[in-house]
């Protein structure tokens, strides 16, 4: 009898991606922050706002987080969870590789609670942090796989390659989320609810426990992956988030979280809006 052979492990892709975050037309300072990682178990290195790579050798993620607090706080609990993000992740790159079950999801949910607890220390300790909370939305990107952690109101979406219809991966921790989600409002509805921002679960704060969504999805050529605070998708409705992405397969001069970006700002623009576009190529 023959040796069972190993599987065959998945074919490497390349990754493209653009960021881009706006203040808007009201806030004086960004609260939003947006990070892009490559590492691997000894290196890490921060993306720029644009570029393109394989995942043959190394491990990618990208994240957005939307900061709350008064004065600055909301700015600084942004910043310091994508710090976070770099410090941590690649020490746990040697875990990784093919599946939830090998640890990824495990990695992920320590990954949510040492900035969950990072940031109630920081705001236990310092009057100007008091309070201070952020959502973050992470996609860490692998051979043939994409995983994703969540928390909080910014987004993560999912094009497939020849589909017409924007997939939400992540659920929205709010209660007009859960009605959204439970069929008891519409989309338009729940764009104007005048509580769609609160918030029911977030990192840091007086939140005493983190419960992230943790998931996975498999990357075919053609995907796009967008990352997004609320500010974006106030001014964006779905359809038009796939007209965009859609428009910039066709034409490379596009960038299309600049365009996302912009485009929801100058249709809305009351709230720091960010994007990043994550294309499977």
């Amino acid at each position: 009898m023959k040796p069972a052979s190993k599987p065959k492990a998945p074919a490497p892709l390349t990754l493209k991606w653009s960021g881009c975050s706006d203040l808007g037309k009201v806030r004086r300072n960004n609260e939003d922050a947006f990070l892009g990682l490559r590492f691997d178990a000894r290196d890490v290195h921060r993306l720029g706002k644009f570029g393109a790579a394989s995942t043959a050798k190394h491990g990618f993620a990208f994240a957005v987080c939307d900061g709350m607090g008064g004065a600055k706080a909301g700015e600084y609990a942004s910043s310091i969870a994508v710090d976070k993000i770099t410090t941590l992740l690649p020490r746990a790159f040697q875990h990784s590789a093919t599946g939830l079950d090998l640890g990824v999801g495990d990695v992920l949910a320590e990954l949510y609670e040492q900035i969950h607890r990072a940031l109630a220390y920081l705001g236990s300790c310092y009057d100007e942090c008091h309070g201070m909370q952020t959502t973050m939305s992470l996609c860490w990107f692998t051979p043939g796989w994409m995983y994703f952690g969540h928390i909080g109101d910014s987004r993560i979406y999912h094009l497939r390659a020849g589909k017409s219809a924007i997939l939400q991966l992540t659920e929205d921790d709010t209660h007009v989320g859960w009605l959204y989600r439970n069929g008891q409002i519409n989309e338009r509805e729940a764009r104007n609810h005048p509580r769609r921002n609160v918030l029911q679960k977030a990192l840091g704060g007086g939140n005493q426990f983190v419960d992230p969504q943790v998931g996975a999805v498999a990357c075919e050529r053609g995907d796009f992956f967008l990352l997004c605070s609320d500010g974006l998708t106030e001014g964006l409705y779905d359809h038009y988030l796939v007209d965009i992405l859609r428009a910039s397969a066709k034409d490379e001069n596009i960038n299309p979280a600049q365009l996302l970006v912009s485009e929801s700002v100058k249709n809305d623009g009351r709230d720091n809006t960010t994007a990043l576009v994550v294309q499977v190529v």
